[in-house]
């Protein structure tokens, strides 16, 4: 694969997603499924090459990196049994060399793992949110907890439900239920088999606790961000961690829209003017380095004296959000040209 750095005038960024060997040698820009991204970079003046990934190929991915401008990042924190702990050392080595990397992982530790929960508890989008450090804590804490209603347990970094739980005690036994996100029924364990469970999750991380929101079933509502501005909504109803057979066979896929959707025009109002500001101040992140894609997942709160809905976080998703509404890719590029033109 070439690796000479561009001969045109024209800002060049990478497209780097995992795959393997094979998938490097094959991928385009016409037959990636980012096919959309690279044609709104290319309408705005932006070279763009896919990346394809793997640690044992990631010399050649490093020197391809530090051939271009910047390098935009689709990859999961866990896939297929491994971590981008490999892959975050050669990013944070390009960028330190002068390549802009977009979302670089110390932004995605600072946004995108389930600790922004807790870290921005005290915004209006906020919750009862608490942080375990440690299986003892754990231990010590949740029972109490439990007392008061039903609670969800995530793990610091994952993603497709892996290492998320609703728990429950059981209102005449000194079990408690337990339903694993990823799993259509639960189970009734003691609450030290649920910590054997996860103990794992402690090796590289800690646990977030967040009271369970009971409006869940009614849907999830996805803020689609590049960089400070809305770039479109998804919405659909779920059947992770929801119990009621009614509620579960009414879950579909997720209903994309432009950032325009009346329907939430007060959510986009509040992520672009209060949220997002709020969020950076709080995490000590540069607007500029803000990811050029990134999304929130809101569940619906308590329903407010005015009647509208109130909005709950449940996540930020940073390393890999795809798909998204079909607005975005564009959003996209405008951000990636923003940035590049500080850059050169």
């Amino acid at each position: 694969m070439d690796t000479d750095r561009y001969s045109s005038s024209r800002p060049s960024i990478a497209i780097l997603s995992r795959g393997d060997a094979t998938s490097r040698r094959q991928t385009t820009a016409q037959n990636s499924r980012f096919v959309q991204v690279f044609e709104a970079l290319g309408a705005v003046g932006i070279d763009a090459r896919p990346a394809i990934y793997d640690e044992s190929f990631a010399e050649e991915v490093c020197e391809q990196l530090l051939a271009v401008d910047g390098v935009l990042v689709w990859v999961n924190p866990i896939q297929d049994g491994r971590n981008r702990a490999g892959l975050d050392a050669l990013l944070r080595d390009v960028a330190a060399r002068g390549v802009w990397v977009s979302a670089h992982p110390d932004v995605i530790l600072k946004m995108g793992t389930k600790e922004v929960l807790y870290r921005t508890r005290s915004m209006t989008w906020g919750s009862d949110a608490a942080l375990y450090q440690n299986a003892a804590a754990m231990r010590a804490e949740l029972p109490t907890r439990l007392a008061a209603g039903p609670r969800v347990i995530k793990r610091n970094r994952g993603n497709g439900g892996q290492g998320v739980w609703k728990v429950e005690r059981l209102p005449i036994s000194s079990m408690i239920k337990v339903l694993d996100a990823t799993k259509d029924a639960s189970e009734e364990l003691t609450l030290d088999d649920f910590l054997r469970r996860c103990a794992e999750y402690f090796e590289n991380g800690s646990v977030i606790d967040q009271a369970f929101q009971p409006r869940l079933s009614e849907g999830v509502v996805r803020c689609y961000m590049a960089g400070d501005r809305c770039a479109g909504f998804g919405h659909h109803k779920v059947k992770a961690l929801v119990e009621s057979p009614a509620a579960r066979s009414e879950a579909g896929p997720r209903r994309y829209s432009s950032k325009t959707d009346p329907h939430f025009k007060r959510l986009r109002q509040l992520m672009e003017d209060e949220w997002t500001p709020q969020l950076t101040s709080l995490l000590d992140i540069v607007r500029g380095d803000l990811p050029a894609i990134w999304d929130a997942d809101f569940m619906l709160g308590p329903v407010q004296a005015d009647g509208s809905d109130s909005y709950v976080l449940g996540e930020i998703n940073v390393s890999s959000v795809h798909p998204y509404p079909d607005e975005a890719p564009a959003e996209i590029a405008r951000r990636v040209a923003d940035r590049l033109q500080l850059k050169l």
